[in-house]
């Protein structure tokens, strides 16, 4: 729980862990108004009312899960939420409200709830409401007193979990029934306090996955098997477990303060030859192997002891395999038991008929639809083969080779205009015999040869 030295050790006015929201450092005048008291109802105004209670109520919350506490008092809640020498003044209507809603619960009224008739220490501070408390309610008076306790119920509940996976991790869960005192220190780091640590055993114990007994003087505790398993009660073969249990570790550690004497017999013998005592050094070797052979003795009733938890430990396991087994055949009894092989033969049957008919159908739609015509494949046969034939009498429709141009000189001719042409032609004429060129002569234009 939060402390006087623990505030006293912050910045007055401010979060050490800096977790509290922004607008309490910024916001000078939301900071009044969220510390202002309540309006009498919420009638008055509702909008004030659910700003308010919107953001005291989960910073409560989270202040004790961040705290690592379930348990939490008005008191103790305007020494954390102090600022700046102010302290909130609706943190009691806060509470009331979180009552109302379930999400805390009376101490007291939580003890009550639960079978804690295996708690026998502070009867008149933990079990009953003090006279004033109750007077109070009597009276109609919903005011939370400024020492009274309250249970964050979530976080017991997590709280709880925390403290079953840390007891089915540890080597103590090889057995379900464990020594109260035991699970105390296991379980010390997760609960701050005595309290709490009976808190959280209550809540298991409400969650029937915990039950405590008291036996001979000492408390111990059952844990169900499984996360999900109800737990039964403590019977006489845990109780024979327990005190096998606590045998072994009584044995264990008479052996090893035997050996610690065996070993300082031991050495006195050998400071008594240093020293010249030799009846002294004898004395002690006889105390020594006086001590080795209790030991000895002690060895073999651990062993006895030891056997049988193994053999104990044995025949659980085996216990559990066979009721693995017994639950495996009765599903699997409850998932066969409309199917036999009549049937199973009588399916297939139908599955490769069902096959058999889809492969017609497949089939005869791969026919195709002829339209109403039906053909001769035989003369079709025939009228290709003529048409065939006929082909191969036809010469072959080819495409004709490109035109090819040959020059006398083998050099392409260049277009050469009418007068060159007249004066060549003239120019032959004269090289032939005397031919006279004429004026009048037609004009042709010559080609080239080809």
């Amino acid at each position: 729980m939060w402390s006087p030295e623990r505030e006293a050790e912050a910045p007055a006015g401010g979060d050490p862990a800096g977790l509290l929201p922004p607008e309490w450092e910024e916001d000078e005048e939301r900071m009044s108004f969220l510390f202002s008291a309540f309006k009498r109802s919420r009638e008055v105004n509702s909008t004030d009312w659910d700003s308010k209670m919107g953001f005291w109520a989960p910073l409560v919350l989270s202040h004790s899960r961040r705290q690592g506490v379930v348990r939490l008092r008005l008191r103790d809640l305007q020494e954390a939420f102090q600022r700046k020498g102010s302290v909130p003044l609706g943190l009691a209507t806060v509470l009331q409200d979180l009552l109302r809603r379930g999400e805390l619960q009376r101490e007291s009224d939580f003890m009550a709830s639960v079978d804690s008739s295996w708690i026998s220490w502070g009867v008149g501070v933990f079990l009953l409401k003090p006279l004033k408390w109750t007077l109070s309610n009597m009276l109609g008076d919903n005011k939370v007193p400024a020492e009274e306790v309250l249970v964050a119920v979530e976080l017991l509940k997590e709280k709880a979990e925390e403290v079953y996976r840390l007891y089915q991790n540890s080597p103590l869960s090889s057995h379900p029934v464990v020594a109260l005192a035991e699970l105390s220190t296991l379980c010390a780091g997760s609960c701050p306090d005595e309290r709490t640590f009976y808190l959280v055993l209550l809540q298991l114990q409400k969650e029937k996955r915990v039950t405590v007994l008291e036996q001979n003087g000492e408390k111990i505790v059952k844990f169900a098997r499984g996360p999900h398993a109800k737990v039964s009660p403590v019977n006489d073969v845990d109780v024979g477990v327990y005190q096998l249990m606590q045998s072994e570790q009584l044995l264990s550690r008479k052996v090893e303060s035997l050996s610690q004497e065996a070993e300082r017999c031991k050495e006195e013998a050998r400071r008594a030859c240093r020293a010249g005592k030799k009846q002294l050094a004898l004395r002690s070797l006889k105390a020594k192997q006086r001590t080795e052979k209790r030991i000895e003795a002690l060895h073999a009733k651990l062993d006895t002891v030891q056997g049988i938890l193994d053999r104990i430990y044995a025949s659980q396991t085996d216990q559990m395999v066979f009721n693995a087994y017994q639950a495996g055949v009765g599903a699997l009894k409850l998932s066969m038991k409309d199917v036999t092989v009549e049937k199973a033969e009588s399916l297939v049957d139908q599955i490769q008929e069902l096959c058999d008919t889809q492969d017609e159908v497949s089939q005869t739609l791969a026919g195709g639809v002829t339209n109403g015509l039906d053909f001769d494949s035989e003369e079709l046969e025939k009228e290709l083969d003529i048409l065939l034939q006929d082909t191969t009498k036809e010469p072959l429709d080819l495409p004709d080779n490109p035109p090819e141009t040959f020059y006398t000189n083998s050099v392409p001719n260049p277009r050469i205009s009418d007068a060159e042409l007249e004066a060549e032609l003239e120019k032959l004429s004269l090289s032939e015999g005397g031919l006279v060129p004429s004026s009048k002569s037609p004009k042709r234009q010559l080609e080239p040869t080809l």
